[in-house]
Parts: structure tokens; C-alpha cells; sequence
């Protein structure tokens, strides 16, 4: 896939995000998001999970590590938040592989901290902060 860059100026473009990303996906499954605390990243999945028609409450799952949503036609959306690992074995713990090797779509909030567990095929979805709301979104 080409690498895509969007520049929005207001959160009233985060529908147009949503669908470009979620038109980026190809068969993969496991979307990575990157940016800055603030950036953006809860908002935009939220975004995304409403594009495909999950009508529940989107939260950050930083406390439960995993948040379980169900969109259009009683698809899985799995929302992860992995700021609070410490330590790679967390994720093992809790079973990552079921998820990300499952065909649910699997949205991850900072990745970085399982790096080496994270699909070589996932989507990058990286956020960067300019003035007022306008961010820089790269789709990769």
C-alpha cells in the first residue's frame, strides 16, 4: 500500500480520516497508532469504530488494556491501550496473539511498547500535533 499523509484543521474532519483508514486496511486486521499523549489517537478510533457502525461508548482502555466493541453485522472491534506495560510478558499474559492473529480488527494505542509483538503487515497511523486541532496523519 502507498503511504498516505492527511492534514486535517478541526476534529470535523475525522470522519474523512476514519474512512480512509479504514479503506487502507486491504485484508490486514491490526492498526497501529503513534503520537504524542493528546495527539489524538482515542479520538480518532473512536471515530473509526463509529465509521463501522458500533454505537458503543468509546473509551481509552488504559486501566482494562483491552476495550471489546461490536460494529456493523456483529464485527469485533478490539481497542488496546498499552501505555501502562511495563514489561513485554504483560501482553503475553493477557493473550495478545488471540487478538491480533484472530481477524478482528485490533486498533493499538501506543505500540511502541510491544514493538516486537506488533504484525510486521499492521496499518502505521501516525499523529502528529500542529496549532489548534489541525494534526498531520500518516497512513502507512
Amino acid at each position: 500500500m502507498e503511504a498516505k499523509t492527511l492534514h486535517i484543521d478541526s476534529l470535523n474532519d475525522l470522519p474523512d480520516v476514519a474512512e480512509t483508514i479504514v479503506e487502507s486496511l486491504d485484508g490486514r486486521s491490526v492498526v497501529a497508532f503513534y503520537g504524542q499523549m493528546g495527539a489524538g489517537k482515542t479520538t480518532l478510533i473512536r471515530e473509526i469504530v463509529a465509521h463501522l457502525g458500533a454505537e458503543d461508548t468509546v473509551t481509552s482502555p488504559t486501566f482494562a488494556i483491552v476495550n471489546r466493541y461490536e460494529g456493523e453485522g456483529g464485527r469485533r472491534i478490539f481497542h488496546f491501550d498499552f501505555y501502562r506495560i511495563d514489561d513485554i510478558r504483560e501482553a503475553y499474559d493477557f493473550g495478545y496473539e488471540e487478538y491480533f492473529y484472530s481477524g478482528d480488527l485490533c486498533l493499538v494505542e501506543w505500540p511502541e511498547k510491544i514493538a516486537a509483538l506488533m504484525p510486521e503487515d499492521a496499518v502505521r497511523v501516525s499523529i502528529t500535533v500542529g496549532a489548534g486541532e489541525s494534526r498531520t496523519i500518516e497512513i502507512e
